[in-house]
């Protein structure tokens, strides 16, 4: 995938069994697409010939970090106001991520596609998920929070309107404040979405079990009947 010029550079996982479905899963701030390939093997991804890809961000000055340039999907101003996240960077994302989207879905139906993200990624995960114009198997927003809101309230497709949300965050996390996670879970449920919550004593990461839960959540959404 990382020779296809239109497509973001990815670690692609291949399932052991006949392919089934895929997964995108967006890394955070800082990170490349390398950061939960070790994860991997405690999921029943590749066991349910689900492919998994990894794509790496673009490296970009990141205003937080005293414009240090490093991977991230949008650039974070230091500012609790309505101009924190660049929209305009989160729109040059989406559309890279609905290349990726529509890359799967050449391969697969789109309901046999999921995407998943944790911390920045997460939020584009849940931002291209609801906006997503065909069916996906699920959306997985993992310590994280939402964009845009104002915005996704009028661009959010009916056709993910039914989609199962597994979102989860924890109690401790100091980057992205337990509050954010349950204003996005508020917001979601609100609208009548399938939110499978979940929090966890934890920081800024992820847990044993919270890979357990999410492991089942893909059983679920991966389900061949």
């Amino acid at each position: 995938m990382s020779d296809t010029p239109d497509l973001l550079p990815a670690l692609v996982v291949e399932p052991d069994a006949d392919l089934t479905g895929s997964v995108i899963w967006l890394h955070g701030l800082g990170a490349d697409g390398h950061d939960f390939a070790p994860i991997l093997s405690q999921l029943p991804l590749a066991e349910l010939g689900v492919r998994v890809v990894l794509p790496h961000a673009p490296s970009q000055p990141v205003s937080i970090n005293g414009g240090f340039v490093m991977p991230s999907w949008y650039d974070i101003r230091p500012s609790d106001g309505p101009d924190r996240h660049d929209e305009a960077g989160i729109r040059v994302s989406e559309g890279q991520i609905k290349a990726l989207l529509a890359h799967e879905r050449a391969q697969l139906p789109s309901e046999r596609i999921a995407i998943v993200g944790f911390s920045q990624g997460g939020a584009m995960a849940l931002h291209c998920g609801l906006r997503a114009e065909e069916r996906l198997a699920g959306i997985a927003a993992l310590s994280t929070y939402l964009l845009l809101p104002e915005a996704t309230e009028t661009e959010r497709s009916e056709s993910n309107a039914a989609t199962p949300i597994f979102q989860a965050h924890g109690t401790y996390d100091d980057v992205v404040g337990p509050p954010r996670g349950a204003a996005a879970r508020t917001w979601l449920t609100e609208r009548g979405y399938a939110v499978d919550w979940h929090d966890y004593p934890m920081g800024h990461e992820v847990c044993l079990e919270e890979i357990a839960e999410l492991g089942a959540w893909f059983r679920r959404v991966f389900a061949v009947f």
